[in-house]
């Protein structure tokens, strides 16, 4: 008599039971896997780490310059691929190096983050950087697609120009922390992702159906806790239709935030719409246990003086701001937050 294959279904009936045990073991299995890849991690770094120290340290001994001079990292990457095999090239030592110039206490070091994060950051010079990016990577994981992006953008100095330096101080050591509507906004929003050109030769509804298709970008660069409720969001009162733009609730500050799109300038008049969509918010949409809705016009352009008067006594959480079609230039922003710091510490002294 042959042998009588016996199924799985056979052996055991697939009922509530059997389920939870497969789910209940795949649970160990993934997070048992997840738990290897971060002891394989951790101990990555720290040994790129340790090599970085010891770099550091023996040019501080001042024999670089008796023995190798600018060739030591080459000299060292030669000897090392031959003993251990790749992953010692120059820039990957450039990088250990650096990691430990700016980490010079390994007990600092993230382990949530990947040394390809870490290239990533050690790209920037500014240690309050560093230090933000590496937070908002903790916060948020981010992949080091995003992490690439939102440096490319300029985030921490844009988040940054609208603090003192306490508040930038507060932004690299804690990372972006949204409590209240003022931490929403940006200057400018970057949308490079939506590849318009430059020049005004695109339309308000160009800008909207761009921003619909690129929507997993937008809410990026909007930044966490939004959620997308629609666009052209239809609004009725005696008799005349209005539309606003876009209308996302975000989750954290538990409120409708109002976006309407304007190709140029934004108009004092534009204030007044967006006003208008906040009070209909408040007593036709909000339920009891929303926060009050935030609206912000956003637009190529402002002008600040126009807009500070436009603004005056709205009680709304109302906003203006601007954005911009490709990444800011990085030597702009600098200068421009190293003015507002020089100018902290001069009002101290």
């Amino acid at each position: 008599m042959e042998n009588e294959i016996i199924t799985t279904e056979e052996a055991q009936p697939v009922n509530g039971a059997y389920k939870q045990l497969l789910t209940d073991i795949g649970q160990l299995i993934a997070n048992g896997r997840k738990q290897v890849l971060s002891a394989v991690n951790t101990t990555m770094l720290q040994m790129y780490w340790g090599i970085g120290q010891h770099i550091v340290e023996y040019e501080q001994n001042g024999e670089i310059r008796a023995q190798y001079g600018k060739s030591l990292l080459s000299t060292i990457s030669k000897d090392l691929t031959q003993l251990y095999g790749s992953g010692f090239n120059r820039n990957n030592l450039q990088y250990m190096r650096k990691l430990y110039m700016a980490f010079p206490n390994c007990t600092t070091l993230s382990c949530k983050l990947s040394w390809s994060h870490y290239i990533e950051l050690l790209k920037a010079d500014d240690p309050l950087e560093i230090a933000f990016y590496m937070r908002q990577c903790e916060q948020d994981q981010w992949s080091v697609r995003v992490l690439k992006r939102q440096m490319n953008s300029m985030l921490f100095q844009r988040l940054a120009l609208s603090k003192d330096k306490e508040g930038v101080l507060q932004l690299a050591q804690g990372g972006n922390g949204v409590k209240q509507p003022e931490d929403l906004l940006r200057d400018p929003y970057v949308l490079e992702f939506l590849q318009l050109p430059e020049k005004p030769k695109y339309t308000e509804g160009d800008l909207e159906q761009k921003i619909c298709e690129n929507m997993k970008d937008f809410l990026l660069e909007l930044g966490k806790g939004f959620a997308f409720i629609k666009s052209q969001y239809p609004i009725n009162m005696a008799g005349r239709h209005f539309r606003c733009d876009l209308v996302f609730y975000h989750c954290i500050l538990k409120c409708y935030v109002l976006i309407d799109l304007k190709r140029g300038e934004i108009q004092y008049e534009d204030i007044g719409q967006m006003n208008l969509y906040l009070n209909y918010f408040k007593h036709e949409v909000c339920q009891p246990d929303d926060n009050p809705p935030i609206g912000i016009v956003l637009g190529a352009k402002k002008d600040e003086v126009v807009m500070e008067y436009a603004l005056e006594g709205i009680t709304n959480n109302l906003f203006a701001a601007r954005y911009q079609l490709y990444l800011p230039k990085r030597e702009d922003f600098q200068a421009r937050m190293d003015y507002i710091m020089q100018q902290e510490d001069n009002r101290k002294e």
